[in-house]
């Protein structure tokens, strides 16, 4: 059975590394992680956590989406 503890441990770390090097993928990584921590909530009945990733996931997609917009726009050029 996959352990989905670890997975999160695993995706937590690459999500930091990405958004620390301001690479948008960390914000779509995270998103990812906060829904396995739902999961996790649900089968092992700590129901404070679902509400408060399920938050994470929206504050990670408005700030996915600011920062997808801030890197269409061109750079100006010398």
């Amino acid at each position: 059975m996959l352990r989905l503890d670890y997975l999160s441990c695993l995706l937590t770390i690459v999500a930091t590394i990405l958004v620390s090097r301001k690479k948008w993928t960390g914000l779509i990584v995270s998103d990812v992680n906060s829904v396995i921590v739902c999961v996790i909530a649900l089968h092992t009945s700590q129901y404070g956590f679902i509400p408060a990733n399920m938050f994470c996931v929206c504050v990670y997609s408005f700030s996915l989406k600011s920062w997808l917009t801030k890197g269409e726009q061109p750079h100006p050029t010398s």
